[in-house]
Parts: structure tokens; sequence; C-alpha cells
């Protein structure tokens, strides 16, 4: 009887797993870009008279504003970024949503927007991906589902105040691999501008931080650089992070370091590889102030986020001056690799996760 039970799990696990295959939009998934493709539905609640209204799923892919509402006036809107992916056994996941719904709970105390309650924020992102299970990629293709939830002030606003009506809403897009043919380290340069004041929103996911840093990144293109490496404003001594991405430094001892200031993204990517290294690698691990006149000192250097995991950094220009990481320009570092290949297994649920990482659509 028992073996029968088990044959019957597997059964149903390998029906369900081929249902949603077949069930799968036709797209040429091994050859996607990482740009927008409209999918069939979005989650949109609005907030007025002082609450959130249910929320509802749209087919309706089209945002009708007035002219003089508080985003466009005084770009007041934050967002997340997430992705959903199929495991190898056929399940469909989200890398750890919570977080997201507690800093985009930060982000919007800090431009003085309603909270999108962090349990509704969770319960959004299941019923978007769900209603859009077609257009998540298969397990193996390299693509994922990228989800953008976000937020902004939808009342007309003309004194310089927070906006009395708001919009929080999430779209999904299919995205190929941000790397095609493998993540080759990239160089960045250090850049003139400043990211982020001391004390003002670099420390959230606002619309306007991103808006801020096109110049910077447009310019670093045009010199033939792939990167922004930004330094504190303060003193322009301490490294912070990019225009999209934080830090991550291994030493020649194979210690992981990451920056640390108020003014920085506390990225989810991030945190997780920290505790990867830790607990997963056995490394020493330190989140601390790095100096700028340290990082020639590094074995290896990446770049941490949702959309790449980590792009491995092989050289940096300091205004004609270049530091080269040991690791070279041809690959990733060994750690820097293991640390890859660790935080995607998981994942991608080839490698056990950590209690509450993986959120599973059903």
């Amino acid at each position: 009887e028992g073996r029968k039970a088990y044959y019957s799990i597997c059964w149903l696990k390998k029906y369900h797993t081929e249902d949603r295959i077949m069930d799968k939009k036709n797209i040429d998934w091994a050859n996607i870009g990482f740009g927008y493709v409209q999918t069939d539905k979005r989650f949109v609640s609005n907030f007025k008279d002082g609450k959130w209204d249910d929320g509802q799923l749209t087919d309706d892919a089209t945002v009708v504003i007035s002219e003089c509402a508080g985003v466009l006036q005084y770009a007041q809107t934050c967002f997340e970024g997430m992705k959903a992916y199929t495991t190898e056994d056929g399940r469909v996941v989200v890398f750890r949503p919570d977080l997201n719904a507690k800093r985009m709970e930060d982000s919007a105390k800090r431009l003085e927007m309603p909270v999108f309650p962090q349990d509704r924020f969770v319960k959004a992102i299941e019923e978007t991906v769900k209603a859009n299970l077609a257009y998540v990629p298969p397990y193996g293709s390299g693509a994922t589902l990228y989800i953008r939830p976000y937020m902004f002030g939808s009342s007309s606003v003309i004194g310089v105040k927070p906006a009395e009506e708001y919009q929080f809403r999430v779209f999904t897009t299919p995205v190929g691999p941000y790397f095609k043919g493998g993540a080759k380290p990239i160089t960045i340069k250090v850049s003139d501008f400043d990211r982020a004041a001391p004390h003002g929103t670099g420390h959230i996911k606002a619309g306007l931080n991103y808006a801020m840093s096109l110049h910077a990144i447009v310019t670093a293109h045009a010199e033939g650089f792939d990167e922004n490496m930004y330094l504190d404003a303060a003193t322009r001594t301490k490294v912070e992070e990019t225009g999209g991405a934080n830090f991550i430094f291994v030493t020649k001892d194979n210690t992981v370091v990451t920056p640390k200031s108020n003014s920085i993204l506390p990225s989810i990517t991030r945190r997780s590889l920290m505790y990867v290294a830790e607990h997963y690698l056995g490394l020493k691990v330190e989140e601390r102030e790095v100096y700028f006149d340290e990082v020639k000192d590094f074995a290896e250097c990446g770049l941490c986020g949702t959309a790449a995991v980590i792009s491995p950094v092989g050289k940096i220009n300091d205004h004609g001056k270049e530091i080269c990481f040991p690791s070279g320009m041809e690959e990733m570092g060994p750690i820097t690799k293991k640390l890859y290949d660790t935080l995607t297994g998981i994942q991608m649920g080839r490698i056990e996760a950590p209690e509450g990482w993986i959120y599973e659509i059903k």
C-alpha cells in the first residue's frame, strides 16, 4: 500500500507539472530578452477616503490618472521587484516575498504614502502569478517571471504635499536570463555623481532614486563602462552601491564583505547571499563600512540584485587608474560562483531552502 501511495503521489506530481507545461504560452523561452511582455492579468487596488479597497485582477494594462496626479508632479511612487520560478520538481514559487512587502512598507512610510498591508501584498503577488501561470517559464529554460508591485499618488496635487488617493498595482512579465551565454565579468567606473544624500532616500525603493541615476548610467555607457560605483556623498571615501545593485566583495582569505550604510538599499538578494555564505558555505561574513582605498586588496567583487543574482566585476576604473581583481575578466571568481550556484539552486529547488524562503503558488 505504501508503494502504491508513493507512485500515486509521483504520478500526480508528474501530471500536475505536465499540465502546467502544456498550458504554457507559445513563447520561445530560450530566446526571450530581458524586457516587458504584456501578460493576461494584473492586480489593482485603490486607496480612497482613508482606506484600501479589496482590489481585483483586471485585463486592462493601462493606467488612467489626472494630469495633476501626485506621481506626475512630485514623483510620489515606490516599487518592488521579484521573480517567480518553476522548480526542478514542477512547483511555481516566489523567493522571499515577505521581505519585499516589508521593504515596500518602509518605502511608503518614508514617502508619506499609505502602507499596503504586508499580508495583502503577498496575497496580491500570489493572485497575480496564479492568474499568469501560462507565462511562468518552464524549468531549465533559464527564464523566469518577473513581478513588479508598485504604488503611486493618483489624485491631483498642485501644492507640494502628499496626494490623498493612491493606487497599488502588480504586473508580471516573462524575462530571459539577465546574461545570455553566462555571466562574464563587467567593468565599472567610480562615478563623479552622488547616488543618495546621507539622510535622504537611498535606503528605500523610490522611483526618484532611479530617475536621478539615469544620466550617470547613460554617461558611463557612453564612456564604455557597464555600471557606476557610487561613493558616499558626505566624504566620498566609502563604497555605497551602484544605480541598482549592492556590492559584495571577497577578501583574499575568503571572507565575504558587504558595505554598510544608512543610504544603501537593503537588497534582499544581498541579505540572502550573506546567509548562504555563512550557513551553507561556512565562510566568514562582514557587513561594515568599506573604504574605497581598500577595494584594491579584495580578491573578488560582484554586484547583487534580483535581475542577475550576481554580476561579477573584473575591473574598476578610478578616473583612469584601474583596479583589476585577481578573479580576472573571463569568469566569476570561485567564491562568487559558489554563492551564485547555491542561491540559484535554492531558488530553483535543487538545494533545500531555509524555512520561509520559498513561497509556493498553489
